[in-house]
């Protein structure tokens, strides 16, 4: 196979109608992809409270000044939606189509458009209209629920199981079937209504058929993966730092008793009643010695035991650093796009779009009419 180095989407051509959050992750994935993005930003921005050059989520696009409140700022949409694959927003229900840029005007515009919502509610019920963030829907999805340590506040996941894992990660996917089913014979475009809370909530699968089956119970830090296990969770080093154990099966756990030499003075696994007390034995163990010096007793072994590592340290990890999970551009050390491909690779070819600094080249790559100076203010 011959690589072509641009990525599988590759002369798919996207809109994105500029937001904050998984809209822009979304968008920012498809870009990764290969995809040509072009970012639609309004004068006076819309994005992350940080220097735009900073804010990752725009890198691998292109980004136009449109006033959509203008009297020409939709039909300047409708424009480049008439060339585009696949369109993505992020208002509240109602908004795109107020503004002359909803389903109806933009598939009227170009039937095989797949164009993306993406919201936290979802387009219709009874919150629809209503304001929240990341933290908001995992709440009401009963996800964050089932994150953190029992007789204590569940804990924020920062945004990345509502946001990206719930949102635009769900939003891709649509998309990406979506434009399948446009590209194929006879096929058609399409809204695509991806709400975090229906994200959030399918991820959850596997915990609820557990539930049915009387294996997870309804609380925190009581079932197997979320902490109420003594093999599966973290632990406090003698420096204050942080040791993780996944040592589930039976045979990993064999090797990480050993490795942690207390083989001898614990209960048995299965012995649910004592697991406090194995849980205090591990944890009195790990306080001991240092993160470093434990990393180094499990190195090399399948005990399923890891150092916890802070973001600037994770990229200096020689693992990653062999794989190239993460890459500098632009002076600025980011992850590399995922997942990979062996035909049509991915890179990081673009820096942060700035806002309107592509206008003319848009207009001119995309046979767009050229935008009015007074827009790009």
């Amino acid at each position: 196979m011959t690589a072509s180095g641009n990525g599988p989407l590759a002369g798919v051509r996207v809109v994105e109608l500029a937001g904050i959050g998984p809209g822009p992750f979304a968008a920012m994935l498809l870009g990764d992809l290969g995809a040509d993005v072009v970012r639609v930003d309004r004068p006076g921005g819309a994005g992350l409270a940080i220097d735009p050059a900073y804010d990752l989520t725009n890198r691998n696009k292109r980004s136009v000044l449109i006033d959509l409140k203008s009297a020409d700022g939709p039909a300047r949409v409708l424009d480049l939606v008439e060339r585009a694959d696949v369109l993505i927003e992020g208002f509240r229900p109602g908004v795109a189509e107020r503004l002359g840029v909803g389903p109806d005007e933009c598939l009227a515009r170009n039937p095989r458009l797949v164009y993306g919502r993406m919201t936290g509610w979802g387009q219709q019920g009874p919150l629809a209209q209503r304001a929240g963030h990341d933290i908001s829907y995992i709440a009401l999805t009963g996800t964050l629920s089932m994150i953190g340590s029992s007789g204590e506040p569940p804990t924020v996941p920062a945004n990345l199981v509502g946001d990206y894992a719930g949102g635009s990660l769900y939003l891709v996917i649509g998309v990406l079937a979506a434009l399948q089913h446009a590209r194929a014979d006879g096929g058609s475009g399409q809204v695509v209504d991806a709400a975090i809370v229906d994200g959030a909530t399918h991820l959850a699968t596997m915990i609820h058929g557990m539930m049915a089956a009387g294996g997870w119970q309804d609380r925190r830090g009581a079932n197997l993966l979320d902490g109420g296990c003594p093999f599966y969770g973290t632990y406090e080093t003698a420096d204050g730092q942080y040791m993780a154990v996944g040592a589930l099966e039976q045979q990993f756990y064999d090797q990480f008793v050993e490795l942690l030499g207390i083989k001898d003075d614990i209960p048995a696994r299965k012995d649910f009643d004592r697991w406090g007390e194995l849980r205090q034995a591990v944890a009195d163990r790990f306080r001991s010695r240092t993160r470093a010096e434990w990393t180094a007793v499990f190195e090399g072994s399948d005990a399923c035991v890891a150092p916890v590592l802070s973001l600037r340290e994770a990229p200096g990890h020689p693992h990653l650093a062999a794989r190239g999970t993460y890459v500098d551009q632009g002076g600025i050390t980011q992850p590399a796009p995922a997942p990979r491909f062996s035909a049509t690779p991915t890179a990081v070819t673009r820096g942060p779009a700035q806002p309107g600094a592509d206008t003319a080249e848009v207009a001119r790559e995309w046979d767009v009419p050229a935008i009015r100076p007074q827009e790009d203010r």
